[in-house]
């Protein structure tokens, strides 16, 4: 299999995460491509119709893309237990939570990036983190218990969003009257895998 993805993207890290947790690591070839909002690579494209990445290129079957789809792909493969049964609509419901936080931020990141910086609108980038903050709040008040409980893609994908908030929203120190979630983010970046798929530019 070919992973098609770049080292910043948090959804490709959600998926690294994800492979090194199920000893799956080995069977993927990463295949590292750039590409912007303005300018899609030609392998993502190739991979997947919408050009997002990452896309995961298989040797018996279609390309399959979106990390969720991925995830979810990689976990029914190993035969792992990342979306317990028991507490399916839980661990679905916080990955969803992290995905929303994602596309928040990495829009936040396009909004400053892509846009002149005499017509970056500063109002929407205050509702996208806005946006974060409200889920960064329920996380802290209502879901510490499951993320301090056995691991599956629910711890995966916020411990992956939280990452993100670092790498590129660290000014905004999202830890600040969140110290139960910071307190778990401390001990969970400390995974092998976590450590091993740190972003970069």
């Amino acid at each position: 299999m070919k992973l098609i993805h770049s080292p910043a993207s948090p959804f490709v890290r959600k998926v690294r995460v994800t492979l090194a947790e199920t000893s799956q690591t080995d069977d993927v070839e990463l295949a590292r491509v750039h590409t912007t909002a303005l300018s899609t690579a030609d392998a993502a494209a190739a991979a997947n119709p919408l050009g997002k990445i990452p896309a995961l290129v298989r040797p018996d079957g279609p390309a399959i893309y979106d990390s969720r789809v991925i995830c979810r792909y990689l976990v029914a493969r190993a035969e792992a237990d990342l979306y317990p049964e028991e507490r399916l609509w839980d661990v679905l419901t916080l990955e969803a939570t992290a995905d929303g936080m994602l596309e928040a931020a990495v829009l936040m990141v396009y909004e400053k990036r892509l846009r002149p910086a005499e017509i970056v609108f500063e109002d929407w980038l205050e509702a996208q983190w806005g946006k974060v903050e409200g889920a960064l709040d329920a996380l802290n008040e209502r879901w510490m218990s499951h993320l301090y409980g056995p691991l599956d893609m629910g711890q995966i994908a916020i411990g992956c969003a939280l990452g993100y908030l670092d790498f590129r929203h660290g000014e905004r120190d999202w830890r600040q009257g969140r110290e139960g979630l910071a307190g778990w983010y401390a001990e969970f970046a400390k995974r092998d895998s976590m450590l091993a798929t740190v972003p970069n530019d």
